[in-house]
């Protein structure tokens, strides 16, 4: 796919949001909103959505509705899809075949084969041959596919902390898969989105503690694919904060030819020296959700004893940001060929 030249016009990209309500569309208004070269416009999908209240004389973005053919007279060069996997798989096809690019922020396009999705999100997906051609848009490992992507999928929150954890330890050799990883995955509220429900209300979530979708969440398809591990190496258990957004993955294993914790830092330095999103902490330093929110950077922290062999590295995003809006701003910035970081830094 051609993309814009670097000295494109400042605002010469129109970037439609449709779920810009939700808090991931909320992030990408945002973002979008500060991006020097993008202007933001909504899609409206709901047709039962309430009235907004707006500042006087500042009514937001142009608002146009969510279909092919308004998308495409309004010259819309992008569409985000900030919406359930079901209302994806309605927009991307009638998008994609007016010649708009579309980066989904929801799992529709994640899981490569229909068997697959079928396994993990338990329903039928409905258009397999975009199922296969979509690019899984996880920048630190897939780049050069980015840029000539039609459809993007946008990584899921959790597997984008812990692929940027796992990946490279797996791919160096340096864990003991015999006796597997453990993922302790921690989120805010906000990542089981805005429609309202009695498990993420106040008083079930203030001064409380829980566990989720043990033994069967359906982010753990992705981190196994991304990763190159098994299902039988992989133990993953995501767990509600009482907190409004982050996310903090912490990751055990036994390492493998590894003598300190130097040599295993020098692993991720390895990876991602050149990374403009990818921040790691002095050895035995961990990272924590003050350190991410409202940025879209992935921190990352290891530690290690030598006696035993013991491992633990930290993961931590926001997950609204590096988990969901601020990725794909960066995908959209690869795939429109304008510098990755604008938007974002």
């Amino acid at each position: 796919m051609p993309s814009l030249p670097q000295s494109a016009n400042l605002k010469s990209i129109k970037a439609g949001i449709v779920g810009f309500r939700g808090y991931s569309g909320l992030e990408l208004q945002r973002i979008l909103g500060r991006h020097a070269r993008v202007e933001p416009w909504l899609l409206e999908h709901r047709q039962d959505a309430a009235a907004e209240v707006h500042p006087v004389g500042r009514p937001g973005p142009p608002r146009i509705p969510a279909t092919a053919e308004a998308a495409s007279q309004a010259g819309l060069s992008v569409v985000f899809l900030a919406t359930p996997p079901e209302v994806s798989l309605e927009l991307a096809p009638g998008l994609l075949a007016r010649g708009i690019r579309v980066v989904d922020l929801s799992g529709a396009f994640r899981l490569r084969t229909v068997d697959n999705y079928a396994a993990w999100y338990k329903e039928k997906h409905t258009e397999p041959a975009l199922l296969a051609e979509a690019v899984y848009g996880l920048p630190e490992f897939y780049r050069e596919l980015v840029p000539a992507a039609r459809l993007l999928s946008n990584p899921g929150c959790y597997p984008t902390a812990a692929n940027l954890a796992i990946r490279p330890l797996v791919k160096a050799g340096v864990v003991d898969l015999d006796r597997g990883i453990v993922c302790d995955a921690k989120s805010g509220v906000s990542g089981a989105g805005r429609k309202a429900s009695l498990k993420t209300s106040f008083c079930e979530v203030t001064e409380n503690f829980s566990a989720y979708s043990i033994l069967n969440h359906r982010h753990v398809p992705e981190v196994l694919m991304h990763s190159g591990l098994d299902e039988a190496d992989f133990s993953f258990t995501a767990h509600l904060l009482p907190v409004d957004r982050g996310i903090l993955e912490t990751i055990y294993f036994r390492a493998k030819g590894i003598e300190s914790v130097e040599e295993l830092a020098g692993v991720y330095q390895k990876a991602y020296a050149h990374e403009p999103f990818v921040r790691l902490y002095a050895p035995g330093v961990t990272p924590d959700l003050a350190g991410v929110n409202r940025t879209n950077y992935c921190d990352i922290g290891v530690s290690f004893d030598a006696k035993t062999g013991r491992a633990v590295v930290v993961s931590a995003i926001d997950n609204l940001v590096k988990g969901a809006a601020g990725q794909a701003v960066q995908n959209m910035n690869l795939m429109l060929g304008v510098p990755e970081t604008e938007g974002l830094l």
